[in-house]
């Protein structure tokens, strides 16, 4: 039983998601369903905690405050509808657990910053020139579709008369008229 449950998450791993540290500063993209439609939500936060790092199914608890309040969310990592994880800084720490950080607000809050490895800068790299490369290729489909509906459109304003040739067409029968 136990060697299948390891086999399903080892199939559920998403080669995408990074390897992130208690102290790192992430942006979390989740798929989230609302009845027919489907939306990535974005949470940014402190990884305060990782539990069971070398068990099959480990999980990061990402804490953030808003408007004064801590947000908390508790997320198993290889989750199928956490789409990506951006590690944005790493912090400088000497502990595990970061649950102190619950009582701190503010500027004490702050942690130091340690400097992305050289490896991290170029995968950071990589990624943000893949993301130009599909929004490009993206926008150029979306070009060649553009002009197809506006052969439509121009068609569709040859066969009915617009609001300004019925207006020129009537002022002559006005003058008629007088």
């Amino acid at each position: 039983m136990n060697q299948k449950i390891t086999q399903f998450n080892q199939s559920q791993k998403n080669p995408s998601i990074p390897d992130v540290k208690v102290g790192d500063i992430v942006r979390v993209h989740r798929l989230i369903k609302e009845g027919e439609k489907e939306r990535i939500q974005v949470f940014k936060g402190l990884i305060i905690s990782i539990k069971g790092r070398q068990s099959s199914s480990p999980t990061i608890t990402v804490r953030r405050e808003s408007d004064g309040v801590g947000v908390e969310m508790i997320l198993p990592i290889y989750l199928p509808t956490i789409k990506k994880i951006e590690v944005l800084r790493h912090s400088k720490v000497r502990r595990s657990k970061l649950y102190y950080m619950r009582e701190r607000t503010g500027r004490s809050a702050k942690m130091k910053v340690r400097d992305l490895t050289e490896a991290e800068l170029t995968a950071q790299k990589e990624k943000k020139e893949e993301e130009r490369q599909a929004k490009k290729e993206s926008e150029a489909s979306q070009k060649e579709k553009a002009p197809a509906k506006e052969e439509k459109k121009d068609e569709k304003e040859k066969a009915t008369p617009t609001e300004e040739s019925k207006a020129t067409t009537d002022k002559p029968e006005a003058d008629n008229k007088k």
